[in-house]
């Protein structure tokens, strides 16, 4: 996608309808048009990324700090708001629906609608050792591409 044709895109920078509720120099917030409970936001970067793999560090980090400080204004809002939920999709099998990076802030509360469904069952200690040691193999992958 074309940042031109990007929503977000185009929220960032001042040319889409946005409840803004906090913008600074690499990222907004606004809230979500279709929230989950009363006080949900989105997070995203000002620069167009697609993903996580587009995502630079310093910007994911800002965009973390402001999810944080909105998390923690959610709870002095005088919104419901019992508990916080952070949630990132990135990629289309995990649900991401705007193809721009976007961290959803959302107020919880004791009977609200929001709900993820899993298999939360314990697992067997090899089967967590064996899918350590893969993701330990992507780390090092990373760390040769990097060099």
């Amino acid at each position: 996608m074309r940042d031109g044709a990007c929503i977000f895109c185009a929220i960032a920078r001042g040319q889409a309808e946005a409840s803004i509720v906090l913008e600074d120099e690499s990222v907004i917030a606004f809230m979500d048009l279709q929230p989950v409970t009363p006080g949900h936001l989105l997070v995203i970067p000002k620069a167009h990324a697609v993903g996580l793999e587009d995502l630079q560090e310093d910007v994911g980090v800002q965009v973390w700090k402001v999810a944080h400080q909105l998390g923690r204004a959610l709870r002095r809002s005088g919104l419901r708001c019992e508990g916080v939920n952070l949630f990132l999709a990135d990629g289309e099998a995990a649900f991401q629906e705007v193809f721009h990076v976007h961290l959803h802030v959302f107020p919880r509360f004791t009977g609200d609608p929001f709900r993820i469904d899993a298999d939360w069952r314990v697992r067997e200690r090899n089967e967590l050792d064996e899918t350590a040691a893969a993701v330990r193999g992507g780390l090092a992958a990373l760390d040769a591409r990097q060099r």
